[in-house]
């Protein structure tokens, strides 16, 4: 791709002004290393050549040190484990490896890629799911190399170690694919799954060696720590090449600068990937649905010329097997001129030949974006991504802060191991497996001795000879969702049984409350009827051009205060919080006209969360300073929850859907004017740590993004919420810039 002429193409676009930054990248030169390998090792590499930052992991690796491997994509990460583990099943005894990928299909790539090594002796299989009970027995029988994922190592693997015996025994390698999306309750989760392998190799005496792969991560080595229970080493110099790409920030022109209404992200982005398609240029768009999926990808082929529509699919979870192959075969031998994707073409699949990539909104975190971006330019080709920015917070700051972009280093992630809602279950996993003793301290710590306790007050572990012994009948692992923090969940079904989707049970009175409308594969759906009791939302396909969106009132009580701080003249704390929610109606939108037709009043009980708050509080001195009264100071608060809840991806990988807030002019346990956001998942996920840390960036964050808002009174730039329960009433925006001017004058 010449990268003046994509230049040129991008400013003839730009028709409103919509360029706000434009960056050019150079090119990074390839660094190689000699490494002295054994046969098999040496035949897995074949006559490539190792670059750095692999010839550093494979020597670690083959030391039986641990690493964490966070280089950029194309940077040849795979080959770094796969040299080792071809090494160590020609060893005498030969050994074997495990490695778990987040979903099933990275597993299938890299069961292909290990076909291609030619490495006598090396026996792979995928163990999923989807593998049969004959398919089984033979696995266990022969493989050397095992690929599986999460869910199969927790509930097929580990509650039947007796059968994986020989395997485990041999046991040299673990590797963990995908590091970067092990935050939060899914990592949390993981960790323990983690612990326990390692608790069950230690059984059959063996000490495995871990390797993580991640795409950029912030200090991924204390994340794969943590994972692991041991000292992992983070590899994140680049040895890679890289061809020359162009980086541009694209804002959608400013409509009604009195609202803050901007033209529409998707019309942007289709118009973008047309263009680039239509000048030869083969382009890959991400957007953050499925339904804007769709909708982009039937915009790019109306723009381009008749003849041309066929070459432009969209790819997204719900297609078949069978779709999803085609069209990445298509679009990898050319066929294709543009394809319109989630990010289910993000993790790990290698998409070459591309020469530009589009974002349809900010994916969330620095490391997401850099990870999508790079899809294009794989073959150190000139290349050229562009953000086209959301009408949201933080896609809103980052086009006002477009340098941050490039300059910011990827997000931290973190778990949180001390969850009881997450500890216990694993817990109960491991008595199971092996009867728990106070030598197990080694792999849970201080937290055993209490979640031992609380096990057996609840009848599901007994004590014997001082050791601890599940309780149940059958294994507890088949009950445990890695993926959520709430136990179970409420099916959303047709009269028929007909199962359309699942939500969390906590989640539930918010989505599928009776008259919601319900969005499933771009298929409308209203729910006629919530059995809680049997875990159910009935429901039946809708033509109403309609939507609905939960009226909720919160309250929240703060239980304890683990830290504190000062932060400008602010107090931000850190601890443990109670969220009782209540819905008590919702109300009904028309899709065609944007029209408000109403509230509709719900009778549904409280739901209470236990988890973990970061909160806010400032004297009444410092809001008289700001200016403000009674009447403004509740307007003021919800506005500044709303903005720093919508910048707080910022400083954590997270997703706003992932926090919830309370603002209270007098919250009754701090007795001052108090802002509280608040981890959505029970026992918490780690975010609000993270949110506590970030402290006074996120604050000042918050004001830069409010302050330079050009809307009059709040738009959804500012301190409008997608989500909010109070149909975002009352809102002071002018408030929110004073109160925080105050603070952190």
């Amino acid at each position: 791709m010449d990268l003046d002429d994509a230049a040129r193409l991008l400013g003839e676009l730009a028709d409103g002004g919509q360029l706000v930054h434009l960056a050019r990248l150079p090119t990074r030169p390839a660094r190689h290393r000699s490494l002295p390998l054994g046969a098999q090792a040496a035949r897995a590499l074949g006559d490539r050549r190792l670059w750095t930052h692999q010839a550093e992991a494979i020597e670690r690796l083959q030391a039986g040190r641990s690493v964490a491997l966070a280089t950029g994509t194309a940077s040849g990460k795979s080959l770094c484990y796969q040299v080792p583990i071809a090494a160590a099943v020609a060893d005498d005894p030969p050994g074997t490896a495990l490695l778990v990928f987040p979903t099933k299909a990275l597993a299938q790539d890299q069961l292909r890629a290990f076909a291609a090594l030619g490495v006598p002796g090396l026996v792979a299989a995928t163990y999923d799911g989807d593998t049969g009970p004959e398919a089984r027995a033979w696995i266990r029988r022969h493989a050397n190399v095992l690929l599986t994922n999460p869910e199969m190592l927790h509930t097929g693997i580990l509650p039947r170690h007796e059968r994986w015996a020989t395997f485990l025994k041999r046991l040299r390698f673990v590797v963990v694919d995908e590091l970067h999306v092990l935050r939060g309750v899914f990592g949390s989760h993981v960790a323990h799954v983690l612990r326990r392998l390692r608790r069950v190799c230690a059984h059959y005496a063996s000490t495995p060696t871990m390797a993580f792969s991640s795409a950029t991560i912030g200090e991924p080595g204390a994340l794969a720590s943590i994972l692991a229970g041991l000292d992992v080493a983070a590899l994140t110099d680049d040895g890679s090449p890289r061809g020359e790409r162009l980086v541009a920030v694209w804002n959608p022109p400013l409509l009604d600068e009195g609202t803050g209404t901007r033209g529409s992200a998707h019309v942007e982005t289709a118009r973008l990937v047309a263009a680039l398609a239509a000048a030869g240029h083969r382009t890959l768009a991400f957007t953050r649905s499925r339904r804007a999926t769709e909708t982009v990808a039937a915009m790019v082929r109306r723009a381009l010329p008749e003849g041309s529509a066929d070459a432009v699919r969209a790819y997204r979870g719900g297609y078949l097997a069978e779709e999803r192959r085609t069209i990445e075969s298509d679009l990898f031998e050319g066929r294709l001129r543009a394809v319109v994707a989630t990010s289910a073409l993000e993790l790990g699949i290698d998409v070459g030949g591309l020469d530009a990539v589009v974002l349809d909104g900010f994916p969330g975190t620095i490391a997401s974006f850099w990870q999508q971006a790079g899809r294009a330019g794989r073959a150190q080709q000139g290349a050229l991504a562009v953000l086209v920015a959301g009408a949201d917070q933080l896609d809103q700051w980052l086009a006002g802060h477009p340098a941050e972009l490039l300059s910011r280093p990827p997000e931290p992630a973190v778990v949180n191991l001390g969850n009881p809602y997450v500890l216990h279950p694993h817990l109960a996993c491991a008595a199971y497996e092996l009867p728990l003793t106070p030598a197990d301290a080694t792999w849970w710590g201080v937290d055993l001795d209490e979640g031992v306790r609380r096990l057996v007050l609840d009848d599901r572990l007994r004590l014997r000879d001082g050791r601890a012994f599940w309780a149940g009948r059958g294994s507890p692992a088949p009950g445990i969702g890695l993926r959520s923090g709430w136990g179970g969940e409420v099916r959303i079904a047709l009269d028929d049984g007909r199962l359309v989707g699942t939500v969390e049970p906590a989640r539930a009175l918010r989505l599928v409350h009776p008259g919601a409308i319900y969005l499933h594969q771009g298929a409308a759906y209203r729910v006629r009827e919530l059995r809680l009791d049997d875990r159910v939302a009935v429901v039946e396909p809708t033509d109403d051009a309609e939507d609905t969106r939960p009226r909720t009132e919160s309250s929240i009580r703060v239980l304890s205060e683990d830290r504190a701080a000062t932060v400008g003249r602010a107090r931000v704390a850190l601890g443990a919080v109670e969220v009782t929610s209540h819905v008590v109606g919702f109300q009904r939108r028309d899709l065609r006209s944007g029209e408000w037709l109403g509230v509709e009043p719900l009778d549904l009980p409280p739901t209470v969360l236990a988890t973990r708050g970061v909160w806010w509080t400032v004297d009444d001195e410092v809001v008289a300073e700001a200016g403000l009264d009674a009447a403004r100071l509740p307007g003021t608060l919800h506005a500044v929850e709303h903005a720093a809840i919508g910048i707080l991806p910022l400083f954590t990988i997270c997703d706003r859907w992932d926090v919830g807030g309370v603002s209270t002019a007098r919250q009754a346990d701090t007795g001052l004017p108090t802002v509280v956001i608040y981890d959505g998942f029970p026992g918490g996920a780690g975010i609000a740590e993270l949110g506590f840390a970030a402290g006074e960036r996120h604050l000042r964050a918050t004001l830069d993004l409010v302050a330079a808002c050009p809307c009059a009174a709040g738009c959804p730039s500012c301190v409008q919420s997608p989500k909010c329960g109070n149909g975002n009433e009352p809102l002071d925006k002018a408030g929110a810039v004073a109160l925080l001017g105050a603070v952190l004058a």
